[in-house]
């Protein structure tokens, strides 16, 4: 497993494949991997042949307050489950990727709009322009993401789209621990007593799902829900709405590729889940 950090370093790498006939994967992150994160290189590997890891903690997508300077950097046990995956042929941890006087930004509209952005309006910005930098230092085939972020994951197809980006984006399906909590370096905030509540989340989501399918009103389901989350102990609900799946706008009744989505906060962890109908 090669590991760069520099832009013309991996770029000499990838031209050394493509000159061999091999189509590239890329799974950007920002560290702290976990078993979730593994699982983006096995839906990498099932559609390309060398697949590239980025770490990179990125600051624009963090604003005042936040978690920035107290978010987990694990280079090297990350670097031991990568390579123990066998699937991980380089990583690359870009050191600068904002200069003293970087001044452009990609400001989302569309599918960037509402959910994550009522609370946090500065996040999508900060997540389109650090994954537009990385795919121009890691000209790829195929990028993955995870369904678990799965508003950012239609904003980075909506800018690939829209910007004629000649990479295609893959989805894979978000992983979860035994008790259905979905994996995320930020589960690691959590106190023993608030990880015994967080499964909640998505308990709740998939139970309202069946209640939206049997004809419920999705409205009353999703008060519902918001409710049902206060009650067993998280401290508070930025959102629960049910959307169309490619569009997110809101839906009224139950109908195929819609999808529920919800933000709630356990004492200083704030987290997010979604639910597929």
């Amino acid at each position: 497993m090669h590991h760069f950090n520099t832009k013309s370093d991996i770029q000499q790498q990838i031209a050394k494949w493509r000159s061999q006939g091999l189509s590239i994967g890329f799974v950007p992150t920002m560290g702290n991997l976990h078993a979730g994160h593994l699982s983006l290189l096995d839906t990498a590997a099932r559609h390309t042949d060398r697949i590239i890891t980025s770490i990179y903690v990125n600051p624009s997508q963090f604003a005042a307050g936040e978690d920035f300077d107290n978010y987990p950097r694990t280079l090297a046990e990350d670097m031991d489950r990568l390579t123990e995956t066998g699937k991980c042929h380089a990583v690359y941890t870009p050191q600068h990727m904002y200069s003293d006087h970087h001044s452009t930004m990609v400001s989302p509209t569309g599918v960037a709009e509402g959910l994550e952005t009522a609370s946090r309006p500065h996040f999508f910005t900060g997540v389109a322009t650090i994954v537009l930098k990385l795919f121009n230092h890691v000209p790829a085939d195929k990028a993955i993401f995870g369904e678990k972020d799965y508003q950012q994951l239609l904003v980075v197809r909506q800018m690939v789209h829209d910007l004629d980006m000649n990479i295609d984006i893959i989805s894979s399906p978000t992983l979860r621990d035994t008790d259905g909590l979905a994996l995320s370096s930020r589960n690691n905030y959590l106190s023993p007593e608030e990880r015994q509540i967080a499964p909640a989340l998505h308990h709740n989501l998939r139970d309202a799902a069946r209640e939206i399918e049997s004809g419920k009103s999705p409205d009353n389901i999703c008060i519902a829900v918001e409710r049902q989350l206060l009650e067993a102990g998280f401290s508070s609900v930025d959102y629960v709405q049910y959307r169309h799946c490619g569009s997110l706008k809101p839906a009224d009744k139950f109908e195929q590729n819609t999808i529920l989505l919800a933000s709630a906060r356990l004492g200083s962890t704030r987290l997010i889940d979604n639910f597929l109908l």
